[in-house]
């Protein structure tokens, strides 16, 4: 999969539309639950670091931990200009290793169904274990089957805007439960250019089920705390979109 190159230059303006300090706000809401105001923290999938600096500016120690070089490159500039002190790490989230225990890991924008094989899944839940603190969580949320099969499976996104656009084809096939992303990316080279340059890359996530999730986390031998219907306190069903978990040892 050659996924988050050529859109990492453009991902933040794509994303402007993400109510990211109401996410974050909701995320925080969660993490006081546990008595973690505090610490360290670790952002699994942080990408270009949007979710990761709102963190950093609430007061927690921040680590970012992402595979793309290109998205981490995006976060670190961001980094810079903000002032914020953060950690950025090019690692595998199913395979992270790092050198101190985290107060939380924390995972948004549906990254886990990026892990498509639920063995893995597995394994990245018994990975992340050790390096929790005491009375530490895993938050994160996912995307469900629902959402894919009914919402937006075989659906075109397309957005037009001057220094760039995108077409995003779906196409969902239900029975390896596997959501297809082509994008067809079309960047302008220069500020007052007119020639736009054509990108095109293939994502693909995978469709779990609350049901799926809840066996993944029990066979990984980690406790599930809630499982809530996003940015809300209702617990989630097979019918919510977007699920955020949370889970401990």
């Amino acid at each position: 999969m050659n996924a988050y190159t050529s859109f990492a230059q453009v991902y933040d303006t794509f994303m402007d539309n993400v109510p990211y300090e109401e996410w974050g706000e909701y995320l925080k809401g969660i993490l006081k639950d546990y008595h973690i105001e505090d610490g360290v923290i670790a952002d699994l999938g942080c990408g270009t670091g949007s979710m990761t600096e709102f963190l950093a500016q609430s007061g927690y120690e921040m680590i970012g931990i992402d595979n793309s070089e290109d998205m981490l490159s995006i976060a670190t500039e961001k980094a810079k200009r903000s002032g914020l002190d953060i950690l950025y790490l090019l690692q595998d989230m199913c395979e992270i290793e790092l050198y101190s225990s985290v107060n939380a890991f924390v995972s948004i924008c549906d990254s886990v169904n990026y892990i498509t094989e639920p063995e893995n899944l597995v394994q990245m839940f018994r990975n992340l274990a050790p390096y929790l603190e005491e009375g530490g969580v895993i938050i994160f949320d996912f995307n469900t089957e629902h959402k894919y099969r009914d919402v937006i499976g075989d659906t075109t996104i397309a957005e037009n805007r001057e220094e760039c656009s995108f077409i995003w084809d779906n196409y969902y096939y239900e029975e390896e439960k596997i959501n297809e992303y082509e994008l067809s990316l079309f960047i302008r080279e220069e500020q007052d250019s007119s020639l736009y340059r054509k990108f095109e890359e293939t994502h693909y996530q995978k469709a779990y089920t609350l049901a799926d999730m809840k066996y993944i986390i029990s066979e990984s031998g980690l406790k599930l705390e809630h499982a809530y219907d996003a940015f809300t306190r209702n617990e989630a069903t097979e019918m919510s979109e977007r699920i955020y978990m949370i889970i401990r040892k």
